[in-house]
């Protein structure tokens, strides 16, 4: 069962460091979280997989859940595994950053297919440029995309990104549940 709170202490203790960091959109930062500290344990996979299945609970289900890897594939694995503990089943999906050059050649890897409703899954967003990317992957193969869903916002400009995008961002957490204080507009 997701409990926001066991989330957050886990977030706290395996994930967030305090220092010098450059992200990946580029951003100078003085936290880093490390989403696969906590997607690549058992507790917080299970805790994420549920919170994620709980806020999916709300709609119809999506055919299936993915996003780039590998930040995204430790959380699709989790959905994927409890959504049929739950008997809820939801498939899984890989968007890879590069083809990968021999075999069918394909970005997406996973058993859907082109007009599968599905929702892009990221451990932390800050910017939205991954998911973007992958979203941007995702329709090129024919998949309808619903909305985003991540672990931790960091309320750096990402929700704004999908909006302008014509999507929705949903998260477990955001920042101001670990007391920092999102950057002014």
């Amino acid at each position: 069962m997701y409990d926001k709170q066991t989330l957050i202490g886990l977030v706290r203790e395996k994930a967030l460091k305090f220092g010098d960091f450059t992200l990946v959109s580029g951003k100078k930062a003085t936290y880093y979280l490390d989403g696969k500290q906590v997607t690549l344990d058992p507790a917080g996979a299970l805790l994420v997989a549920e919170g994620i299945l709980d806020l999916l609970g709300g709609e119809s289900m999506p055919e299936a859940v993915g996003g780039m890897s590998i930040g995204a594939d430790p959380i699709t694995a989790a959905v994927v595994a409890i959504s049929a503990v739950r008997e809820t089943p939801v498939r899984g999906f890989m968007v890879r950053k590069e083809s990968k050059g021999h075999g069918t050649n394909r970005y997406i890897e996973g058993p859907v297919q082109p007009d599968d409703q599905v929702v892009i899954v990221e451990d932390v967003v800050t910017t939205g440029g991954s998911s973007l990317a992958a979203i941007e992957r995702v329709e090129q193969f024919g998949m309808k995309v619903r909305r985003v869903i991540a672990i931790i916002d960091r309320m750096e400009g990402g929700a704004e990104a999908f909006s302008e995008a014509g999507y929705r961002l949903d998260s477990l957490l955001d920042i101001r549940d670990f007391g920092i204080t999102p950057p002014s507009s």
